[in-house]
């Protein structure tokens, strides 16, 4: 039952692209320039930032901290779950040390669901392990709290739950605060999400932050550059424009989320 469930899920929620506008050169809006060496080797907070720019603190334990600790692969190529190369390779600026899986489940609201997982599993925070599938039925994470557990746990969430199911479990964030750990969504069929990996701000109180996704095929979990301002890139900033364009989709202002 589960497998056909599957089945007819891969083809609901698939992560098909959105329209996009490809404007290029669009100037920046803040000052200093990023970093155009795509050869970071460390984590997501040895991602370099623009002038004049300094990362928002977070306490120690929380999600944001967590996810500025993930480690960055040395090699940039995004590989889909079965090894093949992603067809497009020009859209990440780094990929993420996070295993893709075996079976073509983790791909973009599953991503979201991993990084959450994983931080909550680490944290020993297993109560609030729970992912919410359209039909309301909650899923959550019980004893054995073993790795071999709990990578069983996200594989059954990941056929079951997805864009759509997970856009009605998140809550509407604002822009003015947001953090690490929020959420771009469009739950649909298809839909797609990113998560905000990290934020840093300057003194004129101008804010930006980093994105990282899957895909469809599931693939690397990758941070992305910004098509739209190639200097600011990979960091993209808060303003007031109606829309978000990633390399490979255009989400809405209004679709941020937190948990």
């Amino acid at each position: 039952m589960h497998f056909k469930w599957h089945l007819l899920w891969l083809l609901l929620i698939s992560c098909n692209p959105a329209p996009a506008n490809n404007k290029k050169g669009v100037s920046a809006q803040a000052s200093g320039k990023a970093s155009q060496e795509n050869n970071v080797v460390g984590n997501i907070a040895d991602i370099p930032l623009p002038t004049g720019f300094s990362r928002v603190s977070f306490p120690q334990n929380s999600f944001a901290a967590w996810l500025r600790k993930i480690n960055l692969k040395e090699d940039k190529t995004v590989y889909l779950y079965d090894g093949q190369l992603k067809r497009n390779q020009q859209a990440q600026y780094a990929v993420l040390d996070i295993s893709i899986g075996e079976r073509n489940l983790q791909q973009c609201a599953d991503a979201v669901m991993r990084l959450r997982a994983e931080y909550l599993y680490a944290q020993k925070k297993f109560d609030s392990l729970k992912f919410i599938d359209n039909e309301g039925g909650v899923y959550t994470f019980q004893k054995p709290y073993t790795r071999t557990y709990f990578d069983s746990y996200l594989q059954k969430v990941f056929g079951i739950c997805g864009s759509a199911s997970l856009a009605r479990q998140m809550q509407i964030q604002n822009w003015n605060s947001i953090e690490p750990g929020d959420v771009i969504i469009r739950g649909g069929f298809p839909g797609h999400a990113v998560t905000i990996m990290d934020i840093a701000k300057n003194e004129k109180g101008e804010v930006i932050y980093l994105l990282s996704q899957s895909y469809m095929p599931a693939q690397s979990i990758h941070i992305l550059k910004n098509p739209v301002n190639e200097d600011l890139s990979p960091w993209y900033i808060v303003n007031d424009e109606a829309f978000i364009q990633t390399p490979e989709y255009t989400f809405k202002r209004e679709e941020l989320k937190q948990w």
